[in-house]
């Protein structure tokens, strides 16, 4: 390898955080062109891990270093949203002793389709990707970043994860364990919660999430104004044989 070509990859590596992939994109950006990337994996500085997506030789990969690059380098809206986002911030009841080998689970706007490196690589962790647009355009409402050391990602807020796993009940996730979790969140910020239920798209989610809300008593309810959110009509049943809530015409389990 020529001088030119040492200068470049040093400015890369710099600039590359540990344990995190790099897309085809973000190398021509540093200067790294198809060819000289062929270079780097024969000489064996990098590793290909799928069409146009490299890692740093001997370096380990999980989820979240997957995640980062598609949040920094390809700018999707992807984050760990629901039960996973919960885990992370403390809040659900039954964390995992290792995240990395956990169920995790991502949110992404409708239609915003995870490139084929990022499914087809072999993750320790199962990775469930839901494509909603739960929020409308607004990906980034309820969102803040969580350090995993060499990198931040964005994760959803407590007060968003738990209006997600209020949508992801009962088909993907359990009422009686998001009964559980409501129970333990009493610190939730009302501003919050009344910005996201006011521009949340599901009913289901925003009736469910009031119903537990209440049913625990939590001090923030009272600072909420279930008037300006919209909690559509009709009846929802969230199984066959269950408890019916007049107030938020709602049928849960018992």
């Amino acid at each position: 390898m020529d001088r030119q070509n040492r200068s470049i990859l040093n400015n890369l590596l710099r600039s590359w955080p540990r344990n995190t992939v790099a897309v085809s994109t973000w190398l021509n950006d540093h200067g790294v062109y198809r060819q000289l990337a062929g270079t780097y994996v024969k000489s064996g500085w990098i590793e290909r891990i799928g069409q146009g997506a490299f890692k740093r030789s001997g370096e380990s990969l999980d989820w979240s270093g997957g995640l980062y690059t598609l949040q920094r380098q390809l700018n999707m809206s992807v984050h760990p949203a629901g039960k996973t986002a919960l885990e992370l911030h403390g809040g659900a009841h039954y964390l995992p002793a290792n995240l990395k080998q956990a169920k995790i689970v991502l949110f992404g706007a409708k239609n915003e389709k995870l490139p084929r490196w990022f499914k087809n690589y072999k993750w320790e962790a199962v990775v469930r990707y839901v494509m909603t647009g739960l929020f409308g355009e607004n990906t980034e409402l309820g969102l803040t970043t969580f350090n995993f050391g060499n990198y931040e990602i964005k994760i959803s807020s407590a007060e968003r994860a738990v209006v997600e796993l209020c949508y992801d009940v009962p088909i993907r996730e359990s009422f009686d364990e998001l009964d559980q979790i409501m129970s333990g969140l009493t610190t939730l910020r009302p501003r919050m919660v009344q910005e996201l239920l006011e521009k949340c798209g599901s009913v289901k989610a925003k009736r469910l999430f009031m119903y537990l809300a209440e049913k625990h008593n939590h001090a923030w309810v009272k600072k909420l104004n279930p008037e300006k959110v919209n909690f559509g009509t009709g009846k929802r049943s969230l199984c066959n044989d269950g408890h019916y809530d007049s107030k938020y015409k709602i049928v849960v389990s018992r």
